[in-house]
């Protein structure tokens, strides 16, 4: 992974966009046998009113700093997305990143996280590693007891990929996980030299076939609030709504909230109040 400039990663996005994109879709004629599918890169050139040798310097990972209507066009004729196109600026004019160090939390944010009790919340550092999780996390998303002295904190994306019961209780954990992954790689971008999403990369590439296959793709997705809805065998149905918080002052936390609606969140109460809470592999929500 040493060495992947984002000029690189910039060439292999615009590539695997313009292979997905069929001549006909932009008005094209498709003549003749295409040794590789989509568009050919003087077609997209074409379609954004750019040199075609100019274009070519982009996807092969060369020095070029395109201006932002440039890009724009481009993410036109690429028929790209909202997150799309934003990542397509992200990739061309990376945002120069100081020496990454360890994140650390505030006292404060620490309380705000155990005071929203009982909505499950946590709080997932820039490689998606859990920092910080409260009890009601702890029942409803099945993570381990949160210590200080875990000498290994979960990771949200790894969870996801290698946790087996979630696969069985999900019936489109594969849909699901495509979307975590292109959310992966959305914030990847942000840090593309940093050392632990290097590492976490190449450990996915070697655990899981998913990841390996989806990830080449190039997909990206910003995270979006959501409603979800669960049922816990002890606890019964719930429902929430699924919000993400980033502090103004690190930007690079993420505080996943689940606000549980007024009769979830009675039943919770009443079951952490009750009941001696043991970590259980059963309960899970995504």
């Amino acid at each position: 992974m040493e060495g992947i400039s984002s000029s690189i990663s910039l060439g292999e996005f615009l590539r695997s966009r313009r292979e997905r994109l069929p001549p006909e879709e932009v008005g094209l004629s498709s003549y003749g046998r295409r040794r590789t599918p989509g568009l050919r890169r003087e077609e997209l050139a074409q379609l954004a009113h750019i040199g075609t040798s100019w274009y070519t310097s982009l996807e092969q990972g060369r020095n070029i700093n395109p201006s932002e209507d440039v890009l724009n066009n481009i993410a036109k004729a690429l028929r790209l997305t909202e997150d799309e196109r934003c990542h397509l600026h992200l990739l061309a004019r990376p945002i120069k990143q100081a020496k990454v160090d360890e994140q650390k939390l505030n006292v404060g944010l620490e309380r705000t996280v155990m005071a929203l009790e009982p909505n499950p919340a946590f709080i997932m550092g820039r490689s998606w590693d859990l920092l910080l999780w409260n009890q009601a996390a702890e029942i409803v998303l099945g993570l381990p007891v949160f210590s200080y002295d875990l000498q290994q904190k979960p990771n949200w994306l790894r969870r996801f990929l290698m946790d087996t019961s979630l696969k069985s209780k999900n019936m489109d954990w594969e849909a699901k996980a495509q979307v975590m992954i292109a959310r992966f790689r959305a914030d990847y971008a942000h840090f593309p030299n940093d050392a632990r999403f290097k590492e976490l990369i190449e450990e996915f590439m070697q655990i899981s076939e998913l990841f390996r296959e989806k990830w080449p793709r190039h997909d990206v997705q910003v995270v979006t609030d959501c409603h979800k809805r669960w049922s816990d065998p002890r606890i019964g149905g719930m429902e929430f709504e699924h919000v993400t918080l980033q502090p103004p002052t690190d930007p690079e936390l993420k505080i996943m909230i689940y606000t549980a609606s007024k009769d979830t969140a009675a039943r919770l109460q009443s079951f952490m109040g009750t009941q001696t809470y043991r970590n259980s592999s059963e309960n899970r929500i995504i």
